[in-house]
């Protein structure tokens, strides 16, 4: 790159980008207690955006993406005045695109669809997996849904609705929706668990308090979390799996309540997840008091441990029934799209 080509794309920077990086800083640079002073970060951002103002040769290996990402933390609103418009993209033979946008005051419906064009790795089951992300210079509230699927076109439509705070008209704002991941082929599992005979659970079970807990719920809103957690230690030898992805690896007595322990495998890349509750021969239901998950050595899979208030003596009326969610397909990508709403 050539002195004279930095130099023009410096110079050629607009004023009003380079006064309101410096506004922003000098606002938040004490707040967020940062060692850079208020000239160096505007410096910083004058950098990032010769990487969207420069159109060389030379710049061709920059990840602009990651540039751009940068310069949304340092100032959403430059940030969104330097992103190009472009209403679809695709990756790898999948295509995200614009369908619709509905604006009403501070709240906007936009219609996206992702289309497999050369295979079926999108079905009626596919979940962005919370990969997604919404980008916006104003400060709002945002969900994402699919709402439906077409199998003759293998398209999915989701439904992005934005609402901007303070009551404000969202009208000639940008956004910008990505994508980097999505499951389909998802499978459900809700039956009786017959290989699993409570009647035959330990009723002094081996435990286990040395596990890296994720998280922890009472059915008691006002319980807190125990100094101590006894978790059923796994029994290899007495492993079941109802489906792919889910193995029930303990069942046994601690304390008098019946804890039956599950191991998601891989919940990283598949989302395995459920639950399981008992049932009795009129239909009668309990479901568990407490849920305790832990990860396992790799911080991969997570084990979930399911405690009900059921006696030994109560035990053989009931049978364990699960209710599980699976995946065998994850797909990675980088899917963007960027569009004014208007």
């Amino acid at each position: 790159m050539k002195r004279e080509d930095i130099s023009n794309a410096v110079g050629g920077i607009s004023t009003r980008h380079i006064k309101e990086a410096e506004s922003h800083f000098s606002q938040n640079i004490y707040s967020t207690r940062k060692r850079f002073s208020a000239k160096k970060m505007v410096l910083l951002v004058a950098a990032i955006v010769i990487c969207f103002a420069l159109a060389v040769p030379a710049l061709a290996a920059v990840d602009i993406q990651a540039a751009y990402e940068i310069l949304y933390g340092v100032s959403p609103k430059i940030a969104q005045e330097l992103k190009p418009v472009r209403m679809s993209c695709e990756d790898d033979g999948i295509r995200m695109e614009v369908i619709s946008a509905c604006i009403k005051d501070e709240k906007a419906d936009i219609y996206i669809s992702m289309q497999d064009m050369t295979g079926d790795r999108i079905d009626g089951t596919v979940d962005l997996f919370d990969s997604y992300s919404i980008n916006s210079p104003f400060p709002s509230s945002a969900t994402c849904e699919m709402i439906s699927y077409d199998e003759e076109t293998r398209a999915a439509t989701f439904l992005i609705s934005i609402t901007q705070m303070g009551q404000k008209k969202i009208d000639g704002e940008k956004i910008t929706f990505s994508v980097d991941k999505f499951l389909s082929n998802k499978q459900e599992y809700n039956d009786e668990v017959p290989q699993i005979d409570l009647s035959k659970a330990n009723l002094s079970a081996k435990t286990q308090t040395d596990v890296k807990i994720r998280g922890w719920s009472f059915v008691d809103a006002s319980c807190q979390k125990p100094e101590y957690i006894h978790c059923l230690a796994t029994v290899p030898e007495e492993y079941f799996s109802p489906t792919d992805g889910v193995t029930i690896t303990g069942v046994g007595f601690i304390d008098e309540k019946l804890h039956i322990q599950v191991y998601y495998d891989n919940i990283l890349e598949t989302d395995n997840h459920g639950y399981v509750r008992l049932l009795n021969a009129d239909g009668d239901e309990i479901n568990s008091e407490a849920n305790i998950s832990f990860w396992d050595s790799e911080q991969k899979g997570s084990y979930e441990e399911y405690i009900f208030d059921v006696s030994p003596n109560e035990i053989s009326d009931y049978r364990l029934y699960g209710y599980f969610w699976t995946s065998n397909s994850l797909v990675r990508g980088g899917w963007q799209v960027t569009f004014p709403l208007e």
